[in-house]
Formats: C-alpha cells, structure tokens, sequence
C-alpha cells in the first residue's frame, strides 16, 4: 500500500471537489495501492466557538458582492464539472471547524474516516447544515456508523482538542498554506483540486513501478 495524507477543511469548496475529482480516480483504477488517511486543516482557526453568520462571513473575506460572486464562480464552474450538487444559498452560518475535525479523528481510530469526512461535506455543501453544533455532529457520526451517543459525551469534553490544534500547526509549520493539500508516499506534494486524469496518471506509475 501507498500513503496518501489529505489535509482539508470540511467548509473548503475546493477541499470537496478534490475528493470528488480523487474518487472518480480510484473508482476507476479499482486496483489502486492508496491507503488514504484525513488531517486537519482549518482555514478559519480564529473563527469565534459558536461560528458566525455565513453572510457576514463572506463580507469581511471577500468584500462586497462583485468579489463574493467572482470568488465563487470558479467553484460553481469545477463542481458542475465534477458532478457535484451544492446549495450554496443553504448555508447560513460559518462554523469553527475544531470539533469537526476531532470528530474526523475519532472516526480514523474506526476505520470510518471516508464515510465521515464525506457526511461533512454533504452535511454543510448540500443541506446547509451548521457543522459547528456539536448535537449535529453526533448525528452524522451515528449516520456514519459510530456511537453518537459516545460521541456526544467526547465532543462535550476537551478530548483530542490540543492535538488537533498542535497537527493544524505542525501542517502551517510544514510549509501547507491552503488545502486542500495531497502527499503522496509521504514525500511527494501534490497541492490543490487535482483533476481525476493526473490521479490516474499518479496511479498508473505507481503501478508500473511495482514489482
């Protein structure tokens, strides 16, 4: 097996449609060797606890509504492409991503990390759902096949919360300035959505390289 470590963001548009763009890749190379494994990226690491209004948000970020619409456009544009159906107009809230990514982690040590890193994702892109409540959380972990129960006792506890900000440092430290952000076998960088066709080509040296 070949490593491949993502580090995203679950209210990264760009981080969604590399996954999307990834897994048309493997589903088409059903040999492929990669063991893949999540990590935590927060864009918005100072974002208040309780989140805040996705409009205002989009204000101090982006500016008026000329530089929301062209910081978007090209999102839209990727994600039609892939396939994706988002409802951007859903979301009204843009949550601190802390628990998210605990809950991420927990799901790694379950062997549950795809299935929850894509409930996230449709949980916040398609129904507009607030990613920061940590009742929501436990929901999705329990659609996820965990212990929402379990769960919702470890998100009202400080559990993990250290490490996952330590492992969002070390990844600034390394040099990861945006996600989303691949390494491949633990040394080679590949940064950004990547189309499928370079996943494919990734895949197939890999494959003509094994002996």
């Amino acid at each position: 097996m070949v490593t491949l470590e993502i580090w995203s963001d679950p209210v990264c548009p760009w981080c969604l449609i590399g996954k999307a763009a990834l897994e048309r890749a493997l589903e088409s190379r059903p040999e492929h060797p990669f063991a893949v494994s999540w990590h935590p990226f927060q864009l918005n690491p100072d974002m208040p606890a309780e989140g805040m209004a996705r409009d205002d948000y989009m204000a101090l970020k982006f500016g008026g509504t000329e530089g929301i619409l062209a910081a978007y456009r090209p999102v839209v544009e990727r994600a039609e492409a892939e396939g994706l159906r988002l409802d951007l107009p859903a979301i009204t809230r843009m949550p601190n991503t802390l628990d998210a990514h605990r809950l991420i982690h927990w799901a790694g040590l379950e062997g549950r990390q795809g299935a929850m890193v894509s409930a996230l994702f449709r949980a916040f892109f398609r129904e507009g759902r607030d990613i920061g409540e940590r009742a929501t959380l436990a929901e999705l972990a329990q659609g996820a096949g965990m212990d929402g129960a379990a769960v919702a006792r470890l998100l009202a506890s400080d559990a993990d919360t250290d490490m996952i900000r330590d492992r969002d440092r070390d990844a600034r430290a390394r040099g990861i300035t945006g996600v989303p952000f691949f390494v491949v076998a633990g040394q080679h960088a590949v940064p950004g959505a990547q189309p499928a066709e370079l996943w494919q080509q990734v895949i197939d040296e890999l494959a003509g390289q094994a002996p």
